[in-house]
């Protein structure tokens, strides 16, 4: 109405002589008086959109109820928009709250670290922890690891999972006096790091309690064993009046005091291992060299077994062990294949003894023992370098077997930074292989 009101007056003052001059100035007129209203009636609009809109931050959206006359559309796409962005909100902020209270709840320290090294968030197991480790209290979010842990060996490990963006697993002794951790830092994807810290100070103490039993009562067994098997073997060698009955009943006391007397020796063996008191003198020896000593080692049970020994492909590569130790090893797995490495139909067993370089870093040379026996199931595989563990028991203990040799030769090579492992296929053999590092070419 307005618009034609306007033409209509035009017209007319066009028609008057020089009324374009009026009209003109009359169209500018209105032109200006519309603007101002339009934009009042815009400000006027806008202005309860705009205080809704600040409101979402102050009160949930669901409780907004703005009156609108020339928005509705907009207004209305807002109010959902921020309907949504208050439910998502919502929910982060309830995750938050139910992983922190599950962090805290964990028995391990835990602590986060961006990729600076500042740490984001701790657990309150390590918030109990470090105060009485730490002068100057509690952990500070925002403060640099480094200024709350002075233990090397998490900084070690929290450096390298932030460098390297790996797992780095290390073991602590000094972050509270008198207590022993297991430390594991893993990278996290947007960044940064976190470390959990398990004590294991108990555990620690059982098992040096468990190792030190099992030493005692293995040294005070070994002197009355060894006068029974002596008095045994005397008795059987130099009384001829013996009746048959009586020598069958000394030969089995005999056959299991050496039994027992192998047992003790293997146990305090295996005690000596674990507890590092065996110290152990690496050197740069060559692969063909021990290969050679083990074979020549087991000479007198490959006759008394009637047994065939061979050496396969070997490498001069020298690597850098303890002779000795790794010599027992071969030993140990050079025994095992012949007791048990008999093919059906064959009165005699084969074993195989072998070594040659393989490509891993700073290099690393592989020593190998196959026999040509019934092999080993696979479900036994991961097992048989437990202590005590033994695939056929009935088997092992006809044949003397006392159950820890693997797991000694397996604690002797991890020891000289090696690794163990075996294959095997049923009726086709087994074949222990065995890594040692390449001896440094500086070397002593």
């Amino acid at each position: 109405m307005t618009i034609a009101l306007a033409v209509v007056v035009l017209l007319r003052a066009w028609a008057v002589p020089g009324g374009w001059m009026v009209g003109a100035v009359l169209l500018f007129a209105w032109a200006v008086v519309n603007g101002f209203l339009l934009s009042r009636a815009v400000r006027r609009s806008v202005k309860p959109l705009e205080a809704a809109t600040v409101a979402i931050a102050e009160q949930p959206a669901n409780n907004l109820t703005p009156s609108f006359t020339d928005f509705d559309g907009l207004a209305y796409a807002i109010t959902t928009a921020s309907t949504h962005v208050e439910r998502v909100l919502h929910n982060s902020s309830e995750s938050r709250r139910e992983l922190e209270a599950m962090i805290d709840s964990m028995q391990d320290a835990v602590v986060a670290v961006d990729p600076a090294g500042r740490i984001q968030w701790t657990n309150q197991r390590l918030q109990r922890l470090l105060p009485n480790a730490v002068a100057g209290g509690s952990v500070r979010i925002g403060h640099a690891l480094v200024q709350t842990i002075r233990d090397p060996e998490v900084l070690e490990c929290v450096r390298g999972a932030l460098e390297e963006r790996t797992v780095t697993e290390r073991r602590s002794i000094s972050l509270v006096p008198g207590r022993i951790f297991e430390v594991a830092a893993s990278p996290m994807p947007g960044g940064g790091a976190v470390a959990v810290l398990h004590d294991i100070t108990r555990i620690e103490q059982v098992e040096r309690t468990q190792r030190e039993f099992v030493a005692n009562v293995s040294h005070e067994l070994r002197t009355p064993l060894t006068s029974i098997t002596g008095y045994v073997e005397t008795l059987l060698d130099h009384e001829s009046s013996l009746s048959p009955q009586a020598r069958e009943f000394l030969t089995t006391i005999h056959k299991n005091a050496t039994r027992m007397n192998r047992l003790t020796e293997d146990l305090l063996v295996m005690a000596r291992v674990e507890s590092s008191e065996q110290e152990l003198h690496p050197m740069p020896v060559r692969a063909d060299i021990l290969v050679r000593d083990a074979i020549q080692a087991m000479s007198g049970l490959v006759q008394d077994e009637e047994a065939v020994l061979e050496i396969g492909s070997t490498t001069e590569c020298e690597v850098f062990a303890d002779p000795d130790a790794i010599v027992q090893v071969l030993s140990n797995l050079i025994e095992n294949g012949i007791k048990y490495g008999k093919s059906k139909g064959e009165a005699r067993s084969r074993v195989i003894v072998g070594a040659r370089e393989i490509d891993e870093p700073g290099g690393a040379v592989e020593f190998m023992v196959q026999d040509f026996g019934q092999g080993i199931a696979s479900e036994h595989l991961q097992r048989i370098f437990e202590r005590f563990y033994r695939v056929d028991k009935a088997r092992s203990r006809e044949s003397g077997g006392t159950g820890l040799g693997l797991a000694i030769a397996r604690h002797v090579v991890q020891t000289q930074g090696g690794t163990i492992r075996a294959e095997s296929q049923l009726n086709a053999g087994s074949t222990f292989l065995f890594t040692l590092p390449k001896a440094p070419v500086n070397a002593i």
